[in-house]
């Protein structure tokens, strides 16, 4: 339940972050429009460099109100986890650009021995080694006493009538509830095997997406993100002077934002994977921490 619950808070504060990359864009875009109309009105461009770069800023608005629609179920989701039938919070405040080299996986299998689920199982068959060892220690069968009146009509007497009855071992050894007990652990133990192996997918799986999202991040950061930039900075004052088509403007616009957008995927999918090993560990997920962008 808590590793739900971060996951659906990480997933609202992500979904602030790309309506924040959104605006930061379409801000960027409508700074534009003015000096594409100076530029029009001297005659250095065409109108439909205008109109083109208003439809740009607007399929940025249709992205962002979709982004929007994302938040509310995000919030609508976290809300439930909470205990509420919808939002009662503002703004989720948290901190996703902080990243981390993870421990080993070997070190993430040891903690899973802890879990609560497979802490379970070991009071299980404990249990069931219990059971098992009342049956093998029980081969001697019960004894039946039994106990009745007669009355004998030729001599008019009365009389007590006892039984004793003993079933011989050699036909009855306990076995029928010793070869249940024997399947009883057996299918306890096989019930863990398989618990574990599940929590130990759903890990792995958790832990390669965590260092599939680190290696993007490290591409993102280095390389993709502050090129962009610089591509977009330079292409918008080689535009002012005539230097780049307007075209070429909003390609390398609509490549920071991408590059912004792929980051914060990133992010959530890095989080989401520490949140998913920390509810499998039951512990917070020690990290070697990194500067953040």
């Amino acid at each position: 339940m808590l590793s739900e619950t971060a996951i659906a808070f990480i997933t609202v504060v992500s979904a602030q972050r790309r309506i924040e990359i959104f605006d930061e864009q379409i801000s960027s875009l409508d700074q534009l429009i003015p000096l594409l109309q100076k530029r029009v009105q001297e005659g250095a461009s065409s109108p439909a460099e205008t109109l083109r770069a208003q439809v740009a800023a607007d399929l940025f608005r249709v992205d962002r109100e979709r982004a929007r629609t994302q938040l509310a179920t995000a919030r609508r989701d976290l809300a439930t986890l909470t205990g509420d039938s919808s939002p009662r919070f503002g703004e989720a405040v948290g901190r996703l650009a902080n990243v981390g080299q993870p421990p080993s996986f070997q070190s993430v299998l040891q903690a899973i021995e802890a879990n609560p689920q497979l802490m379970r199982w070991t009071a299980v068959t404990a249990q069931r080694n219990a059971e098992l060892i009342l049956a093998r220690l029980k081969p001697i069968p019960d004894v039946h006493l039994s106990a009745g009146w007669r009355h004998f009509q030729d001599t008019d007497d009365n009389a007590v009538r006892l039984g004793v009855s003993i079933p011989l071992p050699v036909f009855d050894q306990n076995t029928g509830n010793i070869i249940a007990a024997e399947e009883m652990l057996a299918k306890t133990g096989a019930e863990r095997a398989i618990n574990k192996l599940v929590l130990i997918s759903i890990a792995g799986r958790a832990y390669d997406a965590l260092n599939g999202a680190l290696a993007e991040l490290k591409l993102l950061r280095t390389s993709v993100i502050p090129n962009a930039r610089s591509a977009a900075e330079t292409i918008q004052s080689g535009y002012l002077q005539g230097r780049f088509t307007l075209l070429e403007l909003l390609d390398v616009r609509g490549s920071v934002l991408q590059a912004l957008l792929r980051e914060q995927e990133a992010l959530q999918n890095f989080h989401i994977a520490i949140a998913t090993i920390e509810g499998l560990v039951g512990s917070p997920f020690s990290l070697t921490r990194e500067s953040s962008r």
